[in-house]
């Protein structure tokens, strides 16, 4: 077994040797692409699930096929310490100042340009220690009133006129969308409206977890008819195994059947799992077939790993009582788990527990699947809570009778 030939590639989206099992998300995006091109209605894409499912992989899947049609792409990832603003700005800038490279002067790419500084001024973006110079004078009266709800719908509709000018479209994909501030999350949609309304070559495709179609339908009631919010999920135990055994079959090797229903049983179908088994059960065998022995010695292993590299980093970066919080959770058995239940857990008031949850629910640990009740945003964390942090104590007065799920 050759560790360099290894097929297996876990890591925060890479792209993994075989994408089993998302076809129908690529094929949405792939009608959504076409039809914008030609100027036809069609919902932009929000990807929600749960951490691990695959949905920053898709997202550049996704951006390969609009390149490949010829779409002028821009990817960001959200996060809690830059707005939205300071995020799009340097790739628009970028963007419109290629469009302007093309031959031939253009006024509709000079206006785009125009409109962008007018928007720069008015928000007075800083990058470090340098501000983002633009050498065409602003455009006033356009995107430059200072509020992003009116703002960016025109700075959208500058940019994507200067796209159709010169033949082209524009893809916009945003990644952990959830963590835009609710004014950011309504400009999108306010702006993704407007190229709606007016069949303009601008798309947005973005990602996030479950609890991005409540943020996107209390922002603007309309938002369920702009966009389609697939649920991406673990992969069934089919693809599952499709997604070990093709990589390994083109390098010569194989798994035996039993050896895959070990991993699909262990993993739950979550791809980033998958991954990570595969990668460790190539390394761990001497020889083609991996078979189940090697599945079983390579168990602590990968624990160890996921542990320290996938479930830690999201655990220490909680505050003492958000991990007693969490601890209640997985101690009280698989969810998802009533708030009532974690109270008792904690032997506090529910009363009480409203600015944790909505603390950890900004933070992406959890999210509410349905009223009342809640569950993890990481597959499988319930597990390392109780395998990888033995020695944390939680304020409990009753520990529930149910037995958790078996064990990585």
């Amino acid at each position: 077994m050759d560790k360099i030939k290894n097929p297996f590639s876990p890591g925060a989206g890479s792209p993994p040797p075989e994408l089993a099992g998302r076809d129908g998300i690529l094929e949405s995006a792939r009608v959504l692409l076409g039809r914008v091109k030609e100027k036809r209605s069609e919902k932009s894409i929000l990807l929600t699930g749960l951490r691990g499912v695959g949905k920053t992989v898709l997202l550049n899947e996704i951006e390969r096929i609009a390149a490949d049609q010829g779409y002028r792409t821009i990817q960001i990832e959200a996060h809690e310490d830059k707005p939205l603003a300071a995020l799009l700005v340097p790739h628009l800038r970028r963007l419109l100042y290629d469009l302007d490279r093309i031959k031939g002067v253009s006024e509709k790419v000079r206006h785009g340009i125009g409109v962008l500084r007018s928007f720069i001024g008015t928000l007075k973006l800083t990058y470090g220690d340098y501000e983002v110079g633009i050498d065409i004078e602003p455009e006033k009266g356009s995107a430059d009133s200072g509020d992003l709800e009116a703002d960016l719908p025109n700075l959208f509709a500058a940019v994507a006129e200067a796209a159709e000018d010169r033949s082209t479209a524009i893809a916009v994909l945003v990644d952990e969308i959830q963590y835009f501030n609710s004014s950011e999350l309504s400009a999108l949609i306010m702006a993704m409206h407007r190229m709606q309304q007016r069949r303009l070559p601008l798309v947005l495709i973005g990602a996030g977890l479950p609890i991005l179609p409540g943020l996107a339908g209390e922002s603007k009631s309309y938002a369920e008819r702009l966009f389609s919010f697939p649920d991406i999920g673990p992969l069934s135990a089919k693809d599952a195994a499709k997604a070990l055994q093709d990589p390994v079959k083109a390098e010569g090797v194989e798994f035996k059947r039993d050896a895959l229903g070990e991993i699909c049983e262990l993993t739950k179908g979550y791809p980033y799992f998958i991954q990570e088994w595969g990668y460790q059960a190539w390394n761990h065998a001497e020889s083609s077939p991996i078979i189940l022995k090697d599945i079983k010695e390579t168990t602590q292993v990968v624990a160890d790993r996921l542990d320290k590299n996938f479930f830690r980093v999201r655990f220490d970066r909680l505050r003492p009582r958000e991990k007693d919080f969490l601890r209640a959770m997985a101690d009280i058995g698989p969810g998802p788990y009533r708030t009532g239940d974690i109270a008792d857990a904690l032997g506090e008031k529910i009363n009480t527990l409203g600015p944790m949850r909505a603390s950890l629910i900004k933070k992406g640990m959890i999210y509410s699947p349905s009223h009342g009740d809640l569950a993890f945003t990481v597959p499988l964390f319930d597990e390392f809570m109780r395998r990888a942090i033995p020695k944390f104590q939680t304020k409990t007065k009753k520990k529930s009778n149910l037995k958790p799920k078996r064990n990585l």
